[in-house]
């Protein structure tokens, strides 16, 4: 079976890599038949222990609910975002052979019914439209591929073979159908507005939490907190961070509406209410990550809006990101116990993850250890026992993509970074669209920047919505004026 699996993945990733790239519209079938089938393969591998009866009749349910969402697709294409947005935090705990995994299941629903709208699309409709993606679509076709490639030669083929089937493959799909919505201010307006209310609702929620010192879900968060001095809370999220994360795109895209102008009156008035409620909901997470993502996500709207001024502006926001940082009970308590382990034990062991996910990348410079392979490769490294310990899970995405991917999907997920924040972040108005593509460009700074503290980068679907979203706004014209 590892054979089916690794096939898979190469053909997966390689129709999906040809959707995005292709310009004649027959060979976007052919990519969107590998995509398809290379799912498949992936997920025959995934569950070894299904009879054929059953895997053809989950087959055949999955086709009949993706077949009604198509249909409401083609007829309605912003139930894409809406029901994306309104999944991201529905993660549903499954077995997948020995393994536990947390998955967007519902999300996945959204994804196939996709796969059927875009497939009706190209073959029925003869749409020809191709790389909407934009400058996006050359550099992530060509990570994509090579991260599928690298199963091939993965270390830890199961772990690989989840990754790409489960995150890779369908948030890919994804990211092609947000760029494929049509621009509809009045729909991208509201889909902000159910961005900011849900984060809201989330906020209350994590408030509620901490005052009533009652989390749901993680008992990992629960026993943390009953011997921390402090208090994490993780709203209706799994993690404290993944919902920090969240808070962290609300208040980036209300900021995006203050700075970039464009926004009078009584609106302005809400945005800063809205921006104190959601960092009140932040503050209760106590994410690291999370703070330092908007920090950074504030410093770059500076730099964009005010320019060289924004040099003055970043020295103060670098004594108050300190001073922010010291604030977190987690890290203060830390520093002023002085522990013996130091810098690695007030990132919670992350340096030595880091440290030796460089080691690790060092020893495999051309195509690393294979997608997933990095707590294999840890644990071998340094005698850790078990198949997949969780202390060597990496909590660093650039490091985990220079281990597994070598340094070749290093420098391609670093073309990926730049190419999309040069479309988002380049040439801004004034204008409707320019706030629109402000507020992504931003968005995906944070993202980018709490990967480097949180390994969660392409797991998170809205990090593809966001490429989608580039690509949209770049098709759109901007109105002129200085930013």
């Amino acid at each position: 079976m590892s054979a089916v699996g690794q096939f898979g993945s190469v053909l997966g990733c390689a129709g999906l890599a040809l959707l995005y790239v292709a310009r004649r519209r027959h060979l976007r079938i052919v990519g969107l038949g590998g995509w398809a089938l290379g799912l498949m393969l992936l997920s025959a591998y995934l569950a070894p222990d299904l009879s054929p009866v059953r895997l053809v009749a989950a087959a055949g349910a999955g086709l009949v609910v993706s077949a009604a969402g198509g249909w409401i697709l083609l007829r309605y294409p912003y139930v894409l975002a809406f029901a994306t947005l309104a999944c991201v935090p529905a993660r549903i705990p499954v077995r997948l052979g020995d393994e536990d995994a947390n998955l967007l299941l519902p999300l996945y629903v959204v994804v196939g019914s996709l796969a059927v709208a875009l497939g009706w699309q190209l073959a029925v409709r003869r749409d020809d439209r191709d790389r909407e993606l934009s400058a996006v679509a050359i550099p992530l076709a060509a990570f994509v591929a090579w991260i599928g490639l690298t199963l091939v030669w993965s270390v830890d083929l199961r772990e690989g073979a989840i990754f790409v089937g489960a995150f890779i493959l369908p948030f890919g799909l994804l990211a092609l159908g947000f760029a494929r919505l049509p621009w509809r201010g009045r729909f991208i307006t509201w889909l902000w507005a159910a961005l900011v209310g849900t984060a809201l609702t989330y906020a209350s929620i994590g408030v509620y939490q901490w005052a009533t010192r009652d989390v749901f879900w993680n008992p990992k968060v629960i026993v943390g907190n009953a011997y921390a001095p402090f208090f994490r809370v993780n709203s209706i999220f799994w993690d404290p961070s993944i919902y920090g994360r969240y808070l962290t795109i609300g208040i980036l895209t209300a900021l995006a509406g203050v700075l970039l102008g464009g926004v009078r009156g009584w609106k302005l008035g809400g945005l800063y209410a809205v921006i104190a409620a959601m960092w009140v909901g932040l503050f209760f997470s106590f994410s690291q990550s999370s703070f330092v993502a908007l920090a950074i996500g504030v410093l770059v709207a500076a730099l964009v809006v005010w320019g060289r001024v924004a040099v003055i502006v970043a020295a103060s926001l670098a004594v108050v990101l300190a001073l922010g940082v010291l604030a977190v009970p987690q890290t203060r308590n830390r520093v002023e116990a002085k522990s013996r382990a130091g810098i690695d034990s007030i990132t919670s062991d992350r340096a030595t993850l880091v440290g030796q996910g460089l080691r690790i990348a060092a020893a495999n410079p051309v195509g690393g250890v294979g997608v997933g392979g990095f707590k294999r490769a840890y644990a071998d490294r340094t005698g850790l026992p078990g198949k997949r310990p969780k202390k060597a899970a990496s909590h660093t995405t650039p490091v985990t993509v220079a281990a597994e991917a070598g340094l070749l999907g290093l420098v391609l997920f670093g073309w990926v970074c730049i190419a999309a924040l040069l479309g988002a972040l380049r040439g801004l108005g004034r204008g409707f669209t320019s706030r629109v593509s402000f507020a992504v460009g931003l968005t995906l700074v944070a993202i980018i920047v709490h990967s480097f503290f949180y390994n969660a980068l392409f797991e998170d679907p809205t990090t593809w919505a966001l490429l989608g979203l580039v690509g949209l706004a770049v098709s759109v014209p901007r109105k002129g004026g200085k930013a």
